[in-house]
């Protein structure tokens, strides 16, 4: 690479490497964990951990807007909270790239429109299939919802745990972290609420 395109690079502050590069920075880390990669059953790793990267992330090349702005209109004049709860939830954390499991519930007050319910968990995960904290995660979706279909109200929970925790660290299994956020009616609404938390409870307890 010569000056002036590494310059450009670290101007974006991203430069993608090739998949060959990506594959002998895998085989470096496992050099660096003490075990030998050219190994019989290693020598396939870095191949694998690439492909298996390319599923984990593949977030970072969708737009999870775009899967809500197709909306429907004809809704009977319904006007009460959209929930879907147990909606799966798999993560990376982006302090230790260690997985992150658990469901999510989403709630929204419909403004004339609804969209498709798929829809919703797609943009769950779009933004969980990227290097995430479980805050940012729950306020993505949020935001997105928010931007996109512009609702009466949108809310959220989710509740995961987290292998940073469970097998590092602490060393800490089975310790539920829980999110939640709150806008327009759910927010200024307390009863509101309650009623979103106890439908989305059973999910995050399941």
């Amino acid at each position: 690479m010569n000056l002036m395109l590494k310059t450009d690079c670290v101007a974006k502050a991203l430069c993608r490497p090739t998949r060959a590069e990506a594959e002998d920075a895998v085989r470096t880390l496992l050099a660096w964990a003490g075990d030998d990669p050219r190994r019989e059953g290693l020598s396939q790793t870095p191949a694998r951990v690439v492909r298996a990267y390319e599923e984990w992330f593949g977030g970072y090349a969708e737009d999870p807007e775009e899967h809500l702005r197709k909306t429907f209109s004809e809704t009977g004049g319904y006007d009460d909270m959209v929930l879907l709860r147990g909606i799966q939830v798999q993560s990376h954390c982006e302090h230790h790239m260690a997985p992150f499991t658990g469901t999510a519930s989403i709630a929204y007050i419909p403004n004339g429109e609804v969209v498709g319910l798929s829809k919703l968990a797609r943009v769950v995960e779009v933004y969980a299939k990227r290097l995430q904290t479980q805050e940012k995660l729950t306020a993505q979706i949020v935001d997105a919802i928010t931007k996109t279909l512009a609702p009466r109200g949108v809310a959220i929970l989710i509740a995961a745990e987290h292998g940073c925790m469970g097998t590092r660290g602490v060393c800490q299994t089975g310790v539920g972290t829980i999110t939640t956020r709150f806008t327009g009616d759910f927010k200024a609404d307390p009863d509101l609420r309650t009623r979103f938390l106890g439908l989305a409870g059973p999910a995050a307890n399941s």
